[in-house]
């Protein structure tokens, strides 16, 4: 079984394991909890990737659930002993998105639909910190400063020859418009994307106003997808808690969605059209 780099995809992906071997032993988390005299929440939160687990639990539920694979035992006890290892983010402190932040790190291809500002791997230094200061209106200077330190350290693997990942946006004609610190920051902001547009590996497309109501109405979305794995996350970003959709039959609507977003959206060249004539707007205001 091969594990991917970051420890939160790791720890997710363990726990989606361990779950499927507890319901192949046809037992049911209160039952485990009752052989290894643990509670039923510990259970359901390791089976969830939301606790640290160590390679004796796992030993444990294999012995369980009568896992007689003693290379897959090993396997999975190596798992969970990479996954207690810390993310780069770990060092900025209590972060916000930091459970995004571990599975970005290591997805395959990422498809984000944005409806209101540019999404944080194509922004400017600039647009970041005033989307940050802005949308936050109770941060300290000093948390500030730290959001944006990682939000631009975020950006590294999309900038990286080396490890690139799919990213694929399609943006509201509403995120170009909305005026996000001055000027002169929108214009650097919507040169940035342009040109950012045009590598291989980045594509963006404008979904624009003429489009009329259309199947991303009702917010921002985001699909990660990974390497060594058939299973996706469809991650919903929210006010006070985020949202996680890793069952087939929860993500399934938001791919049907997603292409339906591609369809209505311009085509490559006239979404660069577009962003290059709402730039020139910000230059005559300038």
């Amino acid at each position: 079984m091969a594990a991917n780099g970051s420890p939160t995809v790791r720890r997710r992906r363990l726990g989606a394991e361990l779950r499927r071997m507890r319901r192949a032993a046809g037992m049911t988390s209160q039952q485990v909890a009752g052989r290894l005299l643990v509670s039923q929440s510990k259970i359901s939160l390791l089976e969830a990737g939301r606790r640290a687990i160590n390679p004796r639990d796992v030993r444990d539920l294999c012995e369980v659930y009568e896992v007689t694979d003693q290379s897959l035992v090993a396997s999975l006890m190596r798992m969970a002993k990479e996954s207690g290892r810390q993310g780069w983010w770990v060092a900025y402190g209590d972060v916000p998105y930091s459970v995004f932040i571990g599975m970005e790190t290591e997805a395959a291809s990422i498809h984000s639909y944005d409806p209101l500002v540019i999404p944080g791997l194509l922004q400017t230094p600039a647009y970041a910190a005033a989307v940050i200061e802005e949308t936050n209106p109770h941060i300290t200077a000093e948390q500030a400063a730290t959001r944006l330190e990682v939000r631009l350290r975020r950006q590294h693997r999309a900038h990286h020859p080396a490890r690139p990942f799919r990213l694929w946006v399609v943006l509201d004609e509403s995120a170009l418009h909305r005026a996000v610190g001055t000027a002169d920051v929108m214009r650097e902001q919507l040169e940035h994307l342009n040109r950012l547009g045009a590598q291989p590996h980045i594509t963006v497309q404008v979904l624009p106003h003429t489009a009329g109501a259309h199947p991303g109405a009702s917010g921002q979305f985001c699909i990660l997808t990974f390497r060594d794995s058939d299973a996706g996350v469809v991650y919903l970003e929210r006010f006070t808690s985020d949202l996680y959709l890793e069952k087939p039959a929860d993500r399934q609507p938001y791919h049907l969605m997603y292409d339906h977003l591609q369809a209505q959206a311009l085509s490559l060249e006239q979404s660069r059209r577009f962003i290059r004539d709402t730039t020139r707007l910000y230059t005559r205001s300038a």
